[in-house]
């Protein structure tokens, strides 16, 4: 199950990310994080940017919604999904790495 936690301003998520990997998106559920891939190396955030970009198709929102408040130079992170609540945000999860 997604480690999704409820915040004033919406909902933190738990990512755990591979910076320099052959696609971008998705790859599953480890241990409550998300996993999420992207081709972008680990550089000047350019990795974390990326991920915005994937969490924001993945969710249908932003990438102004998503700001990154922990993590930025760890594979274990943590973004704010702003605006969204928990469980629209477990539902669109869930429906992306069902069909991944």
């Amino acid at each position: 199950m997604i480690q999704l936690t409820e915040h004033p301003e919406g909902t933190l998520l738990a990512v755990r990310a591979r910076a320099g990997g052959r696609v971008n998106g998705v790859t599953g559920i480890r241990q409550g994080e998300l996993m999420v891939s992207v081709t972008q190396v680990a550089e000047r955030g350019k990795a974390n940017q990326a991920i915005v970009g994937v969490l924001s198709k993945l969710l249908g929102c932003g990438k102004r919604q998503i700001e990154l408040v922990r993590g930025a130079t760890s594979g274990s992170k943590q973004f704010l999904l702003v605006g969204i609540d928990a469980k629209t945000a477990a539902e669109r999860i869930r429906a992306a790495v069902d069909n991944a």
